[in-house]
């Protein structure tokens, strides 16, 4: 069984309507920006993706995008406004001044990167008594994800990709950072079948692209049999803010 790395060129023309930016996202932002004191402040958003934190921090912040999907990008230039600057580069090497920014943020990326070498990066560009944040999910979510029960690989494989806490800490630690303050959140959300079934044939997250075609296909067939009218699920958001 060959393993793919996750393609987010092949997703970037649908990533929004199949992960929309809802009521619970901003709730969400709410927090980081809260938490993270991102307002007014210099912020270089790390896997930027279509751009919808830098375009929602832009009227209060100084904001720079980095991704290293070019259709991603494309995307977030549709969409943002002409103050916030965009790069093609790699989280774990971006080439970009040094002390510059005064918050590094990583919005649901931090699993898909090689995390001791992005943090080393966001420490360097980070000016004195900067802030990493990181934004990523909760290892809590994983046990009951709603997709699980179709297929049955994806609790081990995102296991196996996101920190849990006490993880996610030290690595931050390890890269220089000082205090690491963690917060958590909890939300619930609600999809009907036809949302759920939409999701899966636009393989809406990255863990689709691990499954190899044949397990894609048996847990496709399997929701369209068994998928109830709504799907009501849970969300546990883990939130790292990080010292300087």
């Amino acid at each position: 069984m060959v393993l793919r790395r996750p393609d987010f060129d092949a997703r970037a023309a649908t990533y929004d309507d199949l992960r929309p930016q809802d009521d619970n996202w901003w709730e969400l932002f709410e927090l980081v920006s809260r938490e993270a004191d991102l307002r007014g402040q210099r912020v270089l958003d790390v896997g930027c993706g279509t751009g919808r934190l830098v375009a929602a921090l832009a009227p209060e912040s100084s904001v720079w995008g980095i991704d290293s999907s070019a259709e991603m990008l494309a995307m977030a230039r549709k969409r943002v406004p002409a103050n916030v600057k965009l790069k093609l580069a790699r989280a774990e090497d971006p080439p970009l001044k040094d002390s510059w920014f005064d918050r590094v943020v990583y919005w649901l990326v931090v699993h898909l990167l090689d995390r001791p070498a992005a943090f080393r990066a966001a420490r360097r560009l980070l000016a004195p008594g900067g802030r990493a944040c990181v934004v990523t999910f909760d290892s809590t979510y994983f046990s009951d994800f709603w997709l699980n029960q179709y297929f049955p690989r994806f609790e081990a494989i995102d296991r196996a990709r996101f920190s849990t806490a006490g993880e996610l800490e030290n690595e931050l630690r390890e890269a220089g950072f000082g205090q690491v303050r963690l917060v958590r959140h909890h939300q619930r959300d609600r999809i009907d079948r036809e949302t759920a079934l939409a999701k899966i044939a636009g393989r809406h997250i990255s863990t689709f692209d691990l499954l190899d075609d044949a397990e894609y296909e048996q847990g496709r067939i399997l929701a369209e049999r068994n998928l109830p009218a709504q799907v009501d699920y849970e969300i546990h958001w883990l939130v790292a803010i990080a010292e300087r």
